[in-house]
């Protein structure tokens, strides 16, 4: 029987998240969890004798990685961890040799938001998303100097921003010397005026996204990756976008909602946008929306992502889809340009 294992947790808990291990694979409910800046404990199930390694790189194998722990008996194991490079560990059953490969969900950022890796995700076959490929975030505009060495330490290859033409104006991303890619368009259009989250703006983000969709998908086919793709939040516009990424790959939806409900704990909306003076901005509406937004403590906490009846606002996406182009994988095919050839690649490029 499928388990999904999601802990939330504030900035100072990193847990990485995995869907039940196929019937073959005996280590299971792998998590990493960050006890401070240069240690993080390891923990594990159904296996009696495991090998702990550490790699400094999502695609290291045991014969690069350096053995921590040998014949480990009791589930978990603390070890160290650089504070800046991105840490990988290998988990090796004695029984049978098979390895689980695991990372931390969220990347550590004093602050920023919500930036954190789809890796170790299951997908419906029992492959895995592959760790240090993709990663979805919030706003960057109020980075420190650690985190920007933190960001630089990942790699990336290529940005795609998923923000409005008005956001990008008063708070520009801080991640420099990488490709940067970005579709205009006015927010305050998008919205129509209407202020609120929920359902039935998500049922827009089908059309109105698919011009950004295009250009992250056109970067993920040419394996162009690591790759960043934000928001101002990291969890609506970069949400939907991480849906259908996962979706692509394979990874039920279940799981898929599993993760876009993570942005309620991991965001931090105090450093998605700078303090913005509204009377620099009069000709900016979205600048103006923002500026409200900081001046109510209620929204300094980020909010569930559900309607009323508990309904996830992504769900919605998924229903206009299904209603209008009949699966994902059909409105990625009609209106994004991702054939059946495309994902069959994508799998091959992304999953393990």
């Amino acid at each position: 029987m499928k388990k999904i294992i999601l802990a939330l947790a504030g900035p100072s808990l990193i847990v990485l998240s995995f869907a039940a291990m196929p019937a073959s694979a005996r280590v299971a409910d792998a998590t990493a969890e960050r006890l401070a800046g240069d240690k993080m404990q390891l923990r594990w199930s159904g296996a009696a004798k495991v090998d702990v390694y550490a790699a400094d790189r999502a695609d290291a194998d045991i014969a690069s990685a350096r053995l921590l722990s040998a014949a480990d008996v009791d589930g978990g194991e603390i070890v160290p961890v650089d504070a800046v490079k991105r840490p990988y560990f290998l988990l090796r059953d004695r029984a049978d040799n098979k390895v689980t490969i695991l990372s931390e969900r969220l990347v550590p950022l004093a602050q920023g938001s919500n930036f954190r890796d789809l890796g170790g995700y299951r997908t419906k076959d029992g492959k895995q998303v592959k760790w240090g490929l993709l990663y979805r975030s919030g706003g960057s505009a109020m980075l420190t100097a650690d985190d920007k060495a933190r960001v630089q330490a990942l790699g990336l290859r290529n940005m795609v921003d998923l923000r409005s033409d008005e956001e990008r104006q008063f708070a520009p991303s801080q991640i420099d010397g990488v490709p940067y890619s970005t579709i205009g368009y006015s927010m305050a259009a998008m919205i129509k005026g209407d202020l609120r989250n929920g359902g039935a703006l998500y049922r827009n983000f089908p059309e109105q996204l698919a011009p950004q969709l295009r250009i992250l998908f056109d970067i993920l086919k040419r394996n162009e990756g690591p790759v960043e793709y934000n928001c101002s939040a990291g969890q609506d516009r970069t949400g939907f976008a991480s849906a259908m990424i996962l979706s692509a790959l394979g990874v039920p939806r279940d799981v898929i909602l599993a993760d876009y409900h993570l942005s309620t704990s991991y965001r931090q909306p105090q450093y998605e946008v700078p303090p913005i003076n509204a009377a620099l901005y009069p000709d900016n509406p979205v600048a103006q929306m923002f500026a409200r937004y900081q001046s109510n403590p209620a929204y300094a906490k980020a909010q569930p992502l559900k309607d009323a009846d508990g309904k996830a606002f992504l769900a919605s996406a998924f229903e206009e889809i299904d209603a209008r182009w009949g699966s994902v994988d059909n409105y990625l095919k009609q209106e994004i340009g991702v054939t059946a050839v495309d994902i069959a690649a994508l799998k091959r490029a992304y999953l393990q």
